[in-house]
């Protein structure tokens, strides 16, 4: 009884100390604006979808002077990356955002140490294999004041599960030129993604999205 008592009493001061670590240790997502998420996923994309189409008139992305970035955190601390293969654009109407289209190439991740990369391709995260891409597609943009110049609403495939989702963005058309910016939270369980971690170093289950997008309108 002794013996199973010590046990126990091991395991709640093990318990105690990632609970005190975890509230001490500050992080990019601390008071970042989380996306507001549908109650329930509205669609499962076939396994192995790729989208990569880009719309025939307006804004398409330029990926040299972009990024899409992800930040995730472990109670020791963040783990920061980044995706370099990814396209996109944006629809104008009458010089308002009017609609937003993007594919990443999940196998595109790039982050350190390179153990964690072939980790996070693997079916504990993004299960690369069988979903090669993410996607998001707007479906609608409206003028805000909370957190950027506007809300952007569309659906969010990752992992195969496609949620619709609202963030705050900025936005900003400026004659051949268009910028985006934002960084909102998802929480990485409402798209299958459920792999809790060590158990003395556990993951949380929001993820920061970062955006800086630039775009340039396409040849007419």
């Amino acid at each position: 009884m002794n013996s199973w008592y010590s046990r126990a009493a091991t395991m709640f001061a093990a318990f105690s100390m990632v609970v005190l670590a975890a509230s001490g240790c500050k992080s990019q997502l601390d008071d970042k604006p989380a996306a507001t998420v549908a109650a329930q996923p509205e669609k499962v994309a076939p396994s192995g979808a790729v989208v990569d189409e880009v719309a025939a008139a307006g804004y398409t992305v330029v990926k040299a002077k972009s990024s899409i970035g992800f930040v995730g955190r472990k109670v020791t601390l963040d783990h920061e990356g980044s995706f370099a293969d990814f396209t996109g654009s944006v629809s104008i109407d009458e010089g308002r955002s009017a609609s937003v289209n993007f594919t990443v190439k999940m196998a595109s991740v790039v982050v350190e140490p390179e153990k964690l990369r072939g980790h996070l391709m693997s079916a504990d995260f993004f299960d690369v294999e069988k979903h090669p891409a993410a996607t998001f597609k707007s479906t609608a943009i409206t003028e805000s004041a909370e957190g950027g110049t506007h809300t952007v609403t569309g659906d969010l495939t990752l992992r195969g599960v496609t949620r619709k989702i609202s963030f705050p963005a900025t936005l900003k058309a400026e004659g051949a030129t268009a910028h985006g910016m934002s960084e909102f939270k998802i929480n990485r369980k409402d798209f299958g993604i459920v792999y809790p971690g060590m158990p003395d170093d556990l993951i949380a289950d929001d993820v920061l999205i970062k955006l800086d997008l630039h775009f340039t309108e396409r040849a007419k």
